[in-house]
């Protein structure tokens, strides 16, 4: 399981030219879902970004994790986070879930970390074709992989 966190000041997601989602301070969570992934990668993940200290105290360090911000998630499926692209120019896919196994594990992802944090978790539509904006803040992206859990 791979995400990329964006800390925004804002973000939404668009389907067909109308507003689905939005949030304003939080995390933007692309969340990509392979084969080989368990719900116990749901969990592992789970905890480090409840956990993850990427918000600003008053020192300005980044030393306060979402919670303590009274942060906001959208999460946004995205299977493109497995592309392999080794071979070639075209992107390879094969890595990726299967909607019969990504769909529940991305939903117990998003149920998971509403009770870990008690915050509410917004969401794209998995499968759609989205658009996403986003105000990215400091900048701050992170890649997470729970396969590289060392």
């Amino acid at each position: 399981m791979r995400v990329v966190i964006q800390r925004v000041s804002k973000a939404a997601v668009h389907i067909d030219g109308g507003l689905f989602s939005s949030i304003g301070k939080g995390m933007l969570v692309l969340l990509g879902i392979e084969e080989a992934d368990s719900i116990e990668d749901v969990d592992w993940l789970v905890a480090k970004l409840a956990r993850l200290r990427i918000f600003p105290d008053v020192q300005g360090v980044m030393n306060r994790d979402i919670m303590e911000v009274s942060g906001e998630f959208l999460v946004v499926s995205q299977f493109t986070l497995h592309a392999s692209t080794r071979k070639g120019n075209r992107p390879s896919y094969i890595r990726a879930a299967r909607p019969e196994k990504a769909i529940p594990l991305y939903e117990s992802f998003v149920a998971e970390l509403s009770t870990v944090t008690n915050l509410e978790v917004l969401t794209g539509q998995f499968g759609a074709s989205m658009q996403v904006e986003l105000v990215n803040d400091g900048p701050v992206t992170i890649l997470i992989d729970s396969r590289n859990r060392e």
